[in-house]
């Protein structure tokens, strides 16, 4: 049986229309293979292969998505250093306008223009951000920052952001640096890239405490991470309460195992059919208010 096949049975045994990933990664073609390249790498560094197996042409990405039921998913996108974010916004807006079901998406970075680029992706319809503190290499808590967390907050659009320490750790990953962010900014829609792998714990804790924290469940529970990084068994009633707040996520194309592999790693959570209908379709679609 074909993946596609494969993912339409997981589709049909929860009566789900489709599928909304929150965390899926396009971006300029010279941007994407430097990072395939660093991927390459892990393996020699590490001893853990990490393959690419979604290394296609950009057209051909679009269309798996389609062919695996997804009728939502985003251009994760983000910047290693200044000067980087606004050119990469600029590229994801064309990218939604051409591209039925993805959510417009953009991206920012610690420095002065960082709050008018903000401001100005908002106007022009930007429905999610994404913010890597890992690969960034930045603190959350930056001055230059504070301003942009505060128009996320007010506009009420969600900022995917890798803050865990997982696969290696940096200097402002983990939940303390994001913990500080939302002391301030409470109201602030953040998404828990990786369920904050391997804080998880901690990120639930944050999830417990401020209601517009959510998490999504990219490469978490998978065999990949479980091996690396295994969720605690004992988390899973927490998990399990804060069904409404976990949100699909995949890190298409660059993930070293099939697509369906990460739904049917949600499943046997053994949560329930409604657990996992809202994870992977109704908890979405409710933050982006789709139909």
């Amino acid at each position: 049986m074909g993946e596609a096949e494969r993912v339409g049975e997981f589709l049909a045994r929860y009566g789900l229309p489709g599928l909304v990933d929150v965390h899926t990664h396009f971006m300029p073609e010279r941007v994407l293979r430097k990072v395939w390249a660093y991927f390459d790498a892990v393996g020699p560094m590490t001893g853990v292969a990490w393959p690419i197996t979604y290394r296609e042409e950009e057209d051909r990405r679009v269309e798996l998505l389609r062919e695996f039921g997804v009728t939502a998913f985003t251009s994760m996108l983000y910047p290693h250093k200044a000067g980087m974010a606004e050119w990469l916004n600029g590229w994801a807006a064309e990218f939604a306008a051409r591209t039925p079901g993805c959510l417009h998406t953009a991206t920012f970075f610690p420095e002065a223009g960082a709050p008018a680029y903000v401001r100005r992706a908002l106007e022009d319809g930007a429905r999610v951000f994404k913010a890597h503190v890992q690969v960034g290499a930045y603190d959350p808590n930056d001055p230059l920052l504070d301003p942009v967390w505060g128009l996320l907050a007010e506009a009420g659009v969600p900022v995917v952001t890798h803050c865990g320490s997982g696969p290696a750790p940096g200097k402002h990953t983990g939940p303390g640096p994001m913990g500080r962010v939302l002391a301030r900014h409470p109201r602030l829609p953040l998404v828990v890239a990786h369920m904050g792998m391997p804080e998880y714990a901690d990120f639930l804790d944050l999830a417990e405490r401020y209601p517009e924290v959510r998490l999504d469940t990219t490469m978490a529970f998978t065999d990949f991470s479980e091996a690396q990084s295994p969720f605690p068994k004992g988390e899973l009633r927490r998990l399990a309460d804060l069904g409404d707040r976990v949100l699909l996520g995949s890190d298409f194309p660059n993930i070293p195992y099939p697509y369906v592999h990460q739904l049917e790693a949600i499943e046997r959570l053994g949560l329930g059919d409604a657990w996992v209908r809202a994870v992977c379709h109704e908890n979405g679609r409710d933050l982006f208010r789709l139909p």
